[in-house]
This record gives C-alpha cells, structure tokens and sequence, in this order.
C-alpha cells in the first residue's frame, strides 16, 4: 500500500492549490477595490450634506439676539414684531364727553358745560377695537453699538363709518431710531414720564398729566443711578381768543427745549423734568396779534413700591408753558381782548395706588385735576381747570390676557363759570402678541 501520493496526484494537488491562491488574490482585490468604491460614495454624500446644510443655513429663518426676535436670511438684523388686539366697551351718561374719534377716550376739554349741555346725548353706548396696535422693532450691532429702529401704530386715525365697515385708519405713534446715545425721530416727549402714569382701562388716561408724542432729537446719558436726557422737540403754538376759540398760529421758529432726569433709588423711581419753549402769534387769522413769548415749566414723577407688589406713583408739574402738553387741554397762550399775549400760569398733578388682590387680580384708584390761572381780562369758553377720578379692576387669568372693568367721573369748568360733567363705565378685552 503506498502513503504517498503518486507524481501525478501531487500534480493536480499543486495546480488546485494554485487556482485556490489565485482566486482567492482576485476576490481580495475585489474586496478592495468594492471598500475604495464605497468609501468614495460616502465622501461624496458627506460632501453632499454638507453643502445642503450650509445652503439651508444660508435660507433660513434664525433667532435673534433678543428675546422674540428673529433674523432673516444673510442679516445680522434682530426683529420683533409686537402688539396687542382690544375691545373696548364704554357707556356715557348724558354728558357724553366726545372726543375727536367719536366718545371713544376721555378728554376733558371735550365735555360739554352749561345747564343743557349735551341734552341730546344720555346713556350713550359704544364699542370699538381702535387702541389695537402693531409694531415692529429692530436691533443691529455696529462698531458703534447697536443701531435700533421702532415703529409702532394703532388704528385712532381717520375714522371710518360705523353703520357697515368701521374701517378706521393707522395712525403713527412712534417713528424713531437709535444708535449709542442719540434718538431721532417721533416718540414721548422728554417733558413727560409715562411710566410713572397710572394703569387705565380708559385709552385717555387721567385728565392731570402731560401727554405728547412728536418729532425730537434726543440725547441720552447714563451714569450710576440713571440717566439725564436732552432733547429738541418740534414747536407748536395753541392760542385762544379771549371767547375761546382756539387757534394755530403756525409759524414757529425755535424748537422746544425739554431735558429730564430719572433716579432709580432703593425707595421707587423718580424724574424730573423741564421745560422751556417759545409761544409765537403770527397767524394770518389773527393778523392783529403778533406776539411772542418765552415760557417754562417743571415737573416730578415717582413710582414708590409698597410690599412686594402694590405701588403709588404721582405727577405733578407747573409753569406758563404747559399749554398743549396737558393732552390738548389747555392753549399755550391766551389773546386779550386789546390783542395782548398772555401765559397764565397753569398746574397739574395726578396720583395713584396700585394694589394686586392676587398674582392675577389688580385694582387702580387714580385722581387727578389740572388748572390754569387767568386775569379778568381772559373770559368766555376758555378751560379753566379739570379733575377726574379712575377705579378699576384687571384681571389676567392667562398669560399675555386682561380683562378690565373701570369706572370713571370727570369734570370741567370754563372761565365764565361754566360745569359740566361725566359719568362712565368701560369694560376692554386686551390679547398681547
């Protein structure tokens, strides 16, 4: 028997061997050359991805620097939209107090004086959206600091008609920029400070205190404890003939001088503010009376925090310039019957307290009155002082909602001995977005 194999058995083993390594050479070059394959197409679906995600990171939508805002594709420019939607709801007793935009705010130079005033107009009921309002802000970082922009309206313009569409108009009330320390454009006049202002249901607010939105150039410096402003603000002068109507005498040559400032103390907030403006007659309705005169005033406000919720905030101001910043309420200069100019001198001043029942419930009670110092050469129709009183309860059961009722008295008195008063009760449905 022979172990082993014969010359031709180790023939045919050596050439199986052979197609074995071979084969097994070619599959491994196979095997190689199917990983280099697969390898290529993942660098290319990488690549692919990677050029997507930049694309789509180029179109999109992105937040800002900025709670809310937003950035679109390719700025650096922070936007927030913003506003709220409200209903108001008002009954008026028979001195209905209308003003301009048809009984739809409180303004006291609107109520109707005498024995028969307003005879026509008892228990008087409307209900409006027209204090919606919309705006947009803007925030874009410079080398010299973060340029902003904001713009903001509601709808008391031009009014519509109430029997089919009631579409009234926007109207703007605030258009202004601001970089570092400069504003430009319309806002709150410096003279004012409305944050010391009570919370109203009421849109008009109370009778006593300065309420003006107009073109400014404004600057503003901080320092450890707040900030002092200075602004240019846009003139206008309101006389009235000794009767009392009122007039424009539009020719104006000096802006308006108003600076503030705000102190913020372990004890509330407080301003002070002033100013100083110039009261000029040249009217081609009054031809006779052209005349000219400086005037100034001062005024204070505060916030005083009262536990860990409640506050009292107060306004008050005086001087012979306040005319037109009382809310349209008093003229800035009185003609005499011999066409003299006169500044009398005028006052207002208005406080309240804030109390909070519980986190969602709140109560306001606001008074208020204004008044103005005139010789006897001034008489007829010319306002002579207002007062009101607000009370008010607000509700916020969600966020971003409230629910007011509020009761409202005014009162005004001409120069001639004239009364006249109002009684009103609103009720507003406000959604903040």
């Amino acid at each position: 028997m022979e172990v082993f194999p014969s010359h031709r058995d180790r023939a045919a083993i050596v050439s199986v061997l052979f197609l074995t390594m071979t084969r097994a050479a070619a599959h491994a070059d196979e095997l190689q050359d199917l990983k280099d394959r697969v390898d290529a197409l993942r660098r290319q679906v990488a690549a692919l991805e990677r050029a997507t995600s930049s694309d789509a990171a180029g179109n999109a939508v992105t937040g800002g620097a900025t709670k809310g805002s937003f950035k679109l594709p390719g700025s650096d420019t922070s936007i927030t939209l913003g506003g709220y939607v409200k209903l108001d709801a008002i009954y008026s007793d028979r001195s209905a107090g209308v003003d301009s935009t048809g009984d739809q705010e409180l303004e006291p130079g609107s109520i109707p004086v005498g024995p028969a005033a307003a005879a026509n107009d008892r228990n008087q009921v409307t209900l409006h959206a027209r204090q919606s309002r919309l705006f947009f802000k803007t925030s874009t970082p410079t080398d010299r600091g973060d340029l902003g922009t904001y713009l903001e309206f509601d709808l008391f313009g031009a009014s519509g008609n109430e029997s089919v569409s009631n579409s009234n108009n926007l109207r703007v009330r605030h258009a202004y920029g601001t970089l570092g320390g400069w504003l430009f454009g319309q806002t709150w006049t410096t003279f004012s400070d409305v944050d010391a202002y009570p919370e109203t249901v009421d849109f008009g607010g109370t009778v006593g205190q300065i309420f003006v939105r107009q073109a400014q150039v404004r600057w503003t410096q901080a320092f450890a404890d707040g900030e002092w402003s200075i602004a240019l603000e846009n003139p206008e002068t309101v006389a009235s003939v000794p009767g009392g109507a009122a007039f424009r005498a539009d020719d104006d040559r000096l802006p308006d001088l108003t600076s503030k400032i705000r102190l913020n103390t372990a004890a509330g907030r407080y301003s002070i503010a002033g100013l100083v403006r110039q009261v000029r007659v040249d009217s081609a309705a009054n031809p006779a009376a052209r005349s000219q005169k400086l005037g100034a005033a001062i005024g204070a406000n505060g916030i005083v925090p009262f536990g860990a919720t409640d506050d009292l905030r107060f306004s008050a101001y005086l001087g012979n310039a306040l005319g037109r910043y009382t809310a349209g309420y008093f003229t800035d200069g009185v003609l005499t019957a011999d066409g003299r100019l006169q500044l009398p001198r005028q006052w207002i001043a208005a406080v309240s307290y804030r109390h909070f029942w519980a986190p969602t419930v709140r109560s306001t009670l606001a008074l208020s009155k204004l008044a103005s110092e005139h010789t006897s050469a001034v008489a007829g129709a010319v306002n002579k002082n207002a007062e009101s009183a607000h009370l008010n309860v607000m509700w916020s059961p969600f966020t971003r909602t409230n629910f007011g009722l509020e009761y409202i008295y005014a009162r005004r008195e001409t120069q001639d001995g004239q009364s006249g008063k109002l009684n009103r009760l609103q009720a507003s449905a406000q959604y903040v977005f």
